[in-house]
């Protein structure tokens, strides 16, 4: 089915929902509801950048993982690993959708100190206990099966090689978005620059060309800019752009077998990439930024990142960076974790944002919930409650032991 080109102006004066942002988590609610056969209303998606060049979802590394130490987490995840493993079905049975392809090398976090390792089995408990494969490994252990890894001043490590890795997020993001447009969901090329509330409920949005059309539903799915999003309705959420720094590269000595995403008591995390490595890590001092604030800090490799690499796999020590760019968190500065569902008192406006590096894994769950929500005012599969807004207005944080 050939679609039509994008508009920059609405068809419309008038929408059940409005979807501010069109990337990952926008893409994903659209087509949740386009595809929920209880949904029948009108879906309006704004997105400023049709080439998503600068969005999160153009600079995600694309994993998925179930080592969380909260439950929820645990349980978003291997909903994620179900979606992508059926991904032609569960998108209509269409034979032009691709097959999506996990690759389960899984993610080894390395415990430096017995205070950490203390949390990784803690954390391998509640997992195993929710059907994870999650395995607590000694050093021994580790290099009987990864010999390239120096170890010497490492307690244990925790891994999981069911069902966590690699896949390719942006196929499925593409796929979201052409299925829900072909679901009847608008897209266009603008920006909503206004919000009107009245009260407890918000009315309706004003766009950068102009336009004012009516919104029974607003759905904050704007990334890093979620913080400007909410503002224009007048409400707060603790979001804020944070760089993160990924670099690929290619070593003199390959390793000869594939690297786990391994999370380095440095802070850096580094795999496999094909014949390539990838790896990447926070700035040391971490502070918000600009939301146009893209710019290398090529100290970062040479100090912090190289030393790492080639301390914990010795073959690193002579290696050659390919390629390189700098990605946006969208940082919940309360816990890191996802912030999804209504505001506490204006019920219309959708929160779907604050992911902090968990995005693209944890975008199925969302897009299901928030349509749901939408569809039935209530979660009907996973209950994603304790991620609410009640806890941001309360400062009551989620705390979540396994961020990267």
């Amino acid at each position: 089915m050939k679609l039509p080109p994008i508009s920059s102006e609405p068809r419309h004066t008038s929408y059940d929902v409005v979807i501010v942002g069109g990337a990952m988590m926008g893409s994903s609610a659209a087509w949740f509801l386009a595809a929920n056969p209880d949904f029948d209303g009108r879906v309006l998606v704004v997105e400023k950048d049709p080439s998503y060049q600068w969005c999160s979802t153009a600079h995600t590394n694309s994993c998925i993982r179930q080592q969380f130490s909260n439950e929820i987490n645990i349980r978003i995840s291997q909903f994620g690993v179900e979606f992508l493993k059926d991904f032609r079905t569960r998108l209509g049975g269409d034979p032009e959708v691709p097959d999506i392809t996990l690759l389960s090398f899984g993610y080894m976090y390395l415990a430096g100190s017995d205070e950490f390792a203390r949390v990784l089995r803690d954390n391998q408990a509640l997992q195993t206990g929710l059907g994870a494969g999650t395995r607590i490994l000694s050093p021994d252990e580790i290099a009987a099966n990864y010999p390239f890894y120096h170890l010497d001043d490492i307690v244990l490590g925790s891994h999981n090689p069911v069902d966590e890795g690699y896949f390719d997020g942006n196929t499925m993001f593409a796929w979201w978005r052409r299925k829900a447009r072909q679901g009847g969901v608008e897209y266009i090329t603008n920006e909503v620059t206004g919000i009107a509330r009245t009260g407890t409920r918000i009315t309706g949005v004003t766009l950068a060309s102009g336009e004012t059309v009516a919104a029974g539903t607003v759905i904050n799915a704007s990334g890093p800019r979620a913080s400007l999003t909410a503002a224009m309705a007048g409400l707060d959420v603790p979001v804020e752009p944070r760089r993160r720094f990924t670099f690929v590269f290619a070593a003199e000595k390959p390793l000869g077998g594939t690297l786990p995403l391994t999370i380095d008591p440095s802070g850096i995390h580094v795999r496999s990439e094909g014949e390539y490595y990838l790896c990447g890590c926070p700035p040391d001092v971490d502070p918000p930024v600009d939301h146009d604030d893209f710019a290398m800090d090529h100290d970062i490799w040479e100090n912090k990142v190289w030393p790492a690499l080639a301390h914990r796999v010795p073959a690193f020590e002579a290696i050659k960076v390919v390629n390189s760019w700098v990605g946006h968190y969208a940082f919940n500065t309360l816990d890191q974790n996802a912030i999804v569902g209504p505001h506490d008192e204006v019920e219309n406006f959708i929160f779907v944002n604050g992911f902090s590096g968990h995005g693209f894994q944890q975008s199925p769950a969302m897009g299901r919930g928030v349509s749901e929500l939408v569809t039935y005012g209530e979660y009907r599969t996973l209950d994603l409650s304790d991620l609410g807004y009640a806890r941001i207005a309360r400062n009551d944080p989620l705390l979540e032991r396994a961020v990267i």
